[in-house]
């Protein structure tokens, strides 16, 4: 016979049982994303922290002591260090000039590798190429095809009679060269996430409108695209932020230098940050760098939502 003592020794048990279960149903979820948290705030938080302490101090490697400033670094870089304000203003020039073009390209090679080819998996991995190949390589090649004596470019221009042009002098000519580079490498990566997005859309949308009588552009336009627009959003974010931190590229077009050219003319937010930090050694300044940097990738990331919220009210 089960006695009232059994009884309770049963009830416990099936408490600690319950409690584990619930423990592993709303304990679990945690418990695996907390790595995740603990790397964050390690190589996140504390990094972000500690530039934000730095920048608010006059720090360099020929002043062993640490003088507290406040918000003169900030104000240095702004108003009295006349690269800065450039800098922004060439990153944000060539984030334009490379960004844009880019997702087009992306999309319209995506497009064509959506269809039915020959060796299809071979044109998708040579899409692929540039993303794995040494950024020393693409920098040598691409300082080549742009150079002023024997550069490609300039040998086609002087088929049709213009002069040789000096692409690293000209602010202009050198936002072009370098976004040339941007797009060549990464224009492949954003044509396979539009391909992925691409073999989600139904194929009975396509075949409706074939009856109906559109055409492949029609198509394009009003199926594909449409259905992309989440995509679309997601890669223009990426690349806006990627646009902003623009480094290895204009610095193999200098030879490796961070001086972005004679004058700065191609010289970006992050080679200023660099500079400061390598070439000066100050650590104060350049940290005050990067927390600007980081506020305007906000102000542009906020824009962006506020577009994004815009096209979504729209539809």
């Amino acid at each position: 016979m089960t006695t009232a003592v059994d009884t309770a020794r049963t009830h416990r048990r099936q408490t600690f049982r319950d409690r584990l279960h619930k423990f592993d149903l709303k304990g679990t979820p945690y418990l695996f994303v907390a790595p995740f948290f603990l790397l964050f705030a390690v190589f996140g938080l504390f990094p972000m922290g500690y530039t934000m302490y730095a920048s608010l101090h006059d720090w360099s490697t020929r002043k062993p002591d640490q003088t507290f400033v406040g918000l003169d670094n900030y104000r240095f870089l702004l108003f009295e260090y006349d690269r800065f304000p450039w800098s922004i203003v060439n990153t944000l020039g060539m984030f334009a000039i490379a960004t844009i073009p880019q997702l087009i390209v992306a999309l319209m090679v995506a497009n064509a590798l959506n269809k039915r080819l020959r060796a299809q998996l071979t044109w998708r991995m040579l899409v692929l190429a540039p993303i794995v190949t040494s950024v020393v390589a693409v920098g040598v090649v691409f300082a080549r095809i742009w150079g002023q004596e024997y550069g490609m470019v300039n040998g086609l221009l002087g088929l049709v009679g213009i002069d040789n042009i000096n692409w690293q002098a000209e602010r202009w000519s050198s936002w072009i060269a370098i976004s040339s580079m941007v797009d060549w490498r990464w224009m492949g990566y954003n044509a396979l996430i539009f391909l992925a997005a691409m073999q989600t859309i139904p194929r009975q949308l396509y075949e409706a409108a074939a009856i109906d009588g559109a055409g492949s552009r029609q198509q394009f336009w009003k199926i594909t695209v449409p259905q992309l627009k989440p995509v679309i959003i997601f890669t223009t974010f990426i690349s806006t932020v990627g646009g902003m931190m623009l480094f290895v590229e204009p610095m193999m077009f200098d030879s490796g230098r961070f001086s972005g050219g004679s004058d700065g003319q191609f010289q970006t937010t992050s080679m200023v940050l660099i500079d400061l930090l390598r070439t000066h050694g100050n650590y104060g300044m350049s940290a005050a760098a990067g927390w600007l940097l980081f506020v305007v990738i906000l102000l542009l990331a906020g824009l962006n939502f506020l577009v994004v919220n815009r096209i979504q009210g729209n539809k």
